[in-house]
């Protein structure tokens, strides 16, 4: 049994399979996810995992060099935007509009779907690397 904090098999196993400059993204329950990328859905009930639960979860695993976010949390949802900025304060951040996001999923790894219910609570992770 693994000993590290992230237990579901699907996204231990994207993690695992990913390189530097790789993306895995972890959104709300309303994001369009094309049919090409893989989509892991967690969400069970209205909130239920939140997002920053599974972001919280997946930084306990995977190194980030740069988050990807939509434009529009800056307007439409600044109480997500400060709680991934407090958790991820040194991380670079790049806002692009959210049709260019939901564009980019094409690109991920995969998806984790939450049961998060806010708007614009859609993260892209760029992977790093720890050496």
């Amino acid at each position: 049994m693994k000993k590290t904090k992230v237990i579901n098999s699907d996204i231990s196993r994207v993690i695992a399979q990913m390189g530097h400059f790789d993306q895995l993204s972890i959104g709300d329950a309303g994001m369009p996810v094309p049919k090409t990328t893989e989509k892991i859905d967690l969400a069970v009930d209205n909130g239920i995992p939140s997002f920053m639960d599974v972001l919280n979860n997946v930084l306990e695993e995977l190194e980030v060099q740069r988050i990807y976010l939509a434009e529009e949390i800056k307007t439409e949802n600044p109480a997500m935007l400060k709680k991934i900025q407090d958790r991820l304060p040194e991380t670079p951040v790049t806002f692009i509009p959210h049709s260019e996001m939901k564009a980019n999923l094409k690109d991920s790894h995969a998806f984790i779907r939450t049961g998060e219910m806010t708007p614009y609570a859609n993260i892209l992770l760029e992977s790093g690397v720890v050496f």
